[in-house]
Order: C-alpha cells, then sequence, then structure tokens
C-alpha cells in the first residue's frame, strides 16, 4: 500500500505543489477560462467523477492504463484508484489497500500545500505557472479550449501541462504532463455528475464493514 500512496503522492505534488509564484504573467484569456472552471466547481455541492490515467513514453508506447472514481463534498472525497480506496471526512484520512486488507489513518494536512482531489478542479493554476491558451479543437460534439501551463519553478521534473477545458460545460476535460524525459501522463474525465446524493458517512470508513482488516493508526 505504501508503495501505491507513494507513487500516487509523486504524481499529484509534482503536479500541484502550490509554491508561491508571480501569477501576473498569466496569459488574461487563459486566467479567465480557468477563473470559470474554478468557480463553477466550486458551485456544486457534491461532485462524482469518473477518469482514466494513462502513462506514455517519449516513443508514444501506452505503459499504463487504469481508470478510478472520485466523489466530492466540500473538503470530503472518496477515491478508488488501482486497488485503493482513499476516504477524508476532511479532518482524518483513511487510506485502504484492498488486496493487502490494510487501512492506513492519517490526519489531514490543512497546510497550504496539501494536495486534495478539489484542488486539482480548482485553485491549482494562479501562483504556480505561466498560462496560455493555445486555441481550440473539437473532439466529438465538444469543443475543447487547450491551456498549455508552464511552472514558473524551471527544476520540475516537467516542462509543461496541458489542459483541455471542455468549453460548454466549463470543466477540466483532461490534464496531460509533459515530463522533460520525454514521458507523459495524463487524466481524463471520462464523465462527471454534479449536486449527487451523498451522506457524510459515505467519506468515513468503517472498520466494521470490512472484517478481517488491519488498521494502522497514525495520528
Amino acid at each position: 500500500m505504501k508503495k501505491c500512496l507513494l507513487i500516487s503522492g509523486a504524481v499529484l505534488t509534482s503536479l500541484f505543489s502550490l509554491a508561491q509564484g508571480n501569477s501576473t504573467k498569466n496569459d488574461p484569456a487563459a486566467l479567465k477560462v480557468l477563473n470559470s472552471v474554478s468557480a463553477k466547481f466550486k458551485s456544486y455541492k457534491t461532485v462524482q467523477a469518473n477518469f482514466a490515467y494513462k502513462v506514455e513514453n517519449a516513443a508514444g508506447k501506452v505503459l499504463s492504463n487504469k481508470t478510478g472514481t472520485i466523489l466530492m463534498k466540500g473538503t470530503s472525497y472518496k477515491l478508488t484508484f488501482n486497488g485503493l480506496e482513499v476516504y477524508c471526512n476532511g479532518m482524518t484520512v483513511w487510506s485502504y489497500d484492498k488486496t493487502a486488507k490494510e487501512v492506513t489513518v492519517n490526519n489531514l494536512d490543512i497546510s497550504a500545500g496539501t494536495i486534495t482531489p478539489q484542488k486539482l478542479f480548482s485553485d491549482f493554476y494562479d501562483k504556480d505557472f505561466y498560462s496560455l491558451l493555445k486555441g481550440e479543437s473539437k473532439v466529438g460534439a465538444k469543443t475543447l479550449q487547450e491551456i498549455q501551463m508552464t511552472p514558473l519553478d524551471k527544476s520540475k521534473s516537467f516542462h509543461s501541462v496541458i489542459l483541455l477545458i471542455d468549453k460548454a460545460a466549463q470543466s477540466i476535460y483532461s490534464t496531460k504532463v509533459m515530463e522533460k524525459d520525454g514521458n507523459r501522463f495524463s487524466y481524463t474525465v471520462s464523465s462527471m455528475k454534479a449536486n449527487v446524493a451523498a451522506t457524510d458517512e459515505a467519506f468515513v470508513f468503517d472498520p466494521k464493514k470490512f472484517p478481517g482488516v488491519t488498521v494502522e493508526d497514525l495520528r
């Protein structure tokens, strides 16, 4: 389980580490689009999304192709990905490895640099990157706006992030990270529903429902 957590954490942290930067360099047109996406996301009470995660090498060969789901409500979320279920009620995080039947419990880090799924949909772009609106393209019936994001911190392992925004829905369609070694990985949202019913209990791991699970409480 720790390996899965390290891989997921490294991916998310490398993308959105929220270092302080100069947001005034952003392309106003790109920033307008991103602000609209963030505002639309924050207007929802809950969000449920299915996504695909793909890793490619420099030659374009697919090295990994996985799918996952995320349910978000305020600061709470439940993430299911690659045999791992992560529950968070805004204060505590339970990371459940279904194969190992182990759950690790931690307090949620509430510092400014904490990475949460909510930050992948909003508030990640204004301090870390120079953003540029590149144009529009069509995927089926969708009109997608392409935004190229270049990290201000040149020590990052990637040289750019490509966002595709569903123009009509004002939501992120995909995120592709272009690494300096030529590899790239991407998240594509296959479906998203807003304001679905979700109780607070959905974001809490209840060991009574998982007989035989080992609990490692690190709080």
